[in-house]
């Protein structure tokens, strides 16, 4: 991501900057404006996989997969964030800002991780993302090496944090009462011969 030139940004120059263009997704937060990078190609094929995937597994049921170009509403965040993909069963509910429609309640967000953003995906933004009452799960993709790190809601607030490393594994996505496989997440990805799968592990975290 690129910050513009321009120091400082209202809201209102923001939202008319959003609607000037279809081409390029910008993000906002205390006056700063970024455009959003643009995806490689192992990104993209995690991305359309999941979504892809999802559809399948969700069809016939009232469940909903968005991919990034819905905006979520993000109370401590504002006025909103493009998650890779998010996702509920239920009513989707929207709201607008401007002209700009956002998703009020994804209750699952899915980012892919780029070396650039995986620190901000792993911390503020999960955090900034805890403020969506809706949100109980949280899947964060590696595109170096299979390696999904897995984030569920407990009853306590707590977050119960697992880890999946092996392309025979399946995940189960409690919010959305389906699995998907490790297999079907990376299918068409070719990692750098050097990539290493990470070390399974299971933690709660508040």
């Amino acid at each position: 991501m690129s910050a513009l030139p321009k120091p400082i940004y209202t809201l209102e120059e923001y939202l008319e900057l959003e609607q000037s263009t279809d081409e390029i997704r910008y993000e906002f937060c205390d006056g700063e404006v970024w455009a959003m990078a643009g995806a490689s190609n192992e990104h993209d094929n995690i991305q359309s996989n999941i979504h892809f995937y999802l559809r399948l597994k969700l069809r016939g049921r009232k469940c909903r997969a968005f991919l990034a170009d819905m905006r979520v509403k993000v109370p401590s965040f504002p006025p909103y964030r493009y998650p890779d993909l998010s996702a509920l069963c239920g009513e989707a509910k929207f709201e607008f800002v401007g002209k700009q429609q956002m998703l009020l309640n994804p209750s699952l967000i899915v980012e892919i991780l780029s070396p650039s953003t995986e620190a901000f995906d792993r911390g503020s933004k999960f955090t900034y993302y805890k403020s969506i009452e809706s949100f109980g799960e949280y899947l964060l993709v590696s595109t170096e090496h299979p390696n999904v790190a897995q984030f569920i809601k407990q009853n306590d607030g707590s977050w119960k944090h697992f880890e999946f490393n092996d392309l025979d594994e399946k995940v189960k996505i409690e919010s959305l009462e389906c699995e998907i496989e490790m297999r079907e997440i990376y299918e068409d990805v070719i990692f750098p011969p050097n990539s290493r799968p990470l070390v399974y592990g299971i933690d709660i975290i508040n």
